[in-house]
């Protein structure tokens, strides 16, 4: 276990060692949630790395991570903890067939730690080898306001209540990571808890040192064209722009056919690792490829 980095450029450092490229905005205020012990709530587009800093931090801390992957109609049981039914029964076939049971005192031993599946929130309340884990809640924007309110609840005390065993509350609070891609507007109470940082689609320098970390085989043509070129979609009228996921794929996915720099040919059999809606794939192939290539390159050449 790693002890909490104790200066903002102590939380770059430790991030910059799990190839997490990371700005001075977000790093101060990851060092002010690591300190202060409050949730970190992280917004923007898909794909720019709100949920690789949650990974980044628990392998630099050395802590355990814990993921609460969000979905439409998640409830709190399901994020909390479930009964094991299938044991249950086994237990009470077992005691019928001995004969004498008494149903009071089955009642009382189906409902022990034994029989209880812990799910992450409950998993993040209970002590942990190396220390207080990094629970991710991921995508919160997909779920429904009733489970917000139920987690607004739940970080403000660190505890969980399950009706048969009473409330559950952890000794040492979890390192709470939130993001959202704002699919929908998460409730201010639930903001009013946490820590809030916009992360934003990164200058290109920024993403040029991103993809040097995490796909370092890539040459310095090859970066510059790939960063350029992602770049220049995000500013076209697409149902979905690229973020820095699809720009790192993309890069991979060109090493991998032996490419060192970019043509119109070659960007239209690579287009689906990085543009995800057939309408979005038609607009750009053919010539609005070449057009792109040609524009980039322009501002690529020296003056």
């Amino acid at each position: 276990m790693t002890e909490i980095p104790t200066s903002i450029d102590a939380v770059q450092r430790m991030l910059a060692d799990e190839d997490y490229v990371c700005d001075r905005p977000l790093a101060v205020v990851t060092f002010l949630a690591l300190k202060l012990g409050r949730p970190l709530f992280l917004e923007g587009e898909a794909g720019v790395g709100k949920t690789e800093i949650a990974k980044a931090i628990a392998k630099g801390l050395g802590r355990r991570l814990i993921r609460l992957q969000c979905y439409e109609g998640l409830d709190a049981a399901s994020a909390v903890y479930e009964w094991n039914f299938a044991e249950q029964m086994i237990a009470i076939r077992t005691a019928e067939a001995a004969g004498g049971a008494d149903r009071d005192l089955l009642k009382s031993e189906l409902f022990t730690e034994e029989y209880l599946i812990a799910r992450p929130l409950l998993q993040a309340m209970q002590p942990q080898p190396g220390g207080a884990p990094v629970l991710l809640i991921d995508e919160l924007d997909r779920t429904d306001e009733p489970f917000e309110a139920f987690l607004l609840e739940a970080l403000s005390d660190f505890a969980v209540t399950i009706p048969e065993l009473g409330t559950i509350a952890a000794n040492e609070p979890p390192i709470v990571i939130l993001t959202s891609n704002r699919t929908r507007e998460v409730h201010d109470a639930l903001k009013r808890r946490c820590l809030y940082h916009w992360v934003d689609y990164p200058a290109f320098s920024r993403e040029i040192e991103i993809l040097q970390a995490r796909a370092p085989e890539a040459g310095s043509t090859l970066s510059r064209e790939v960063v350029a070129f992602i770049q220049k979609l995000r500013t076209e009228d697409l149902f979905k722009s690229p973020g820095v996921a699809e720009t790192i794929d993309w890069a991979k996915c060109l090493l991998a056919l032996d490419i060192m720099e970019l043509s119109p040919e070659v960007i239209a059999d690579t287009l689906g690792a990085i543009l995800k809606y057939q309408d979005d794939i038609q607009k750009i192939q053919g010539s609005e490829a070449a057009r792109l290539l040609t524009e980039v390159r322009a501002e690529l050449s020296p003056a």
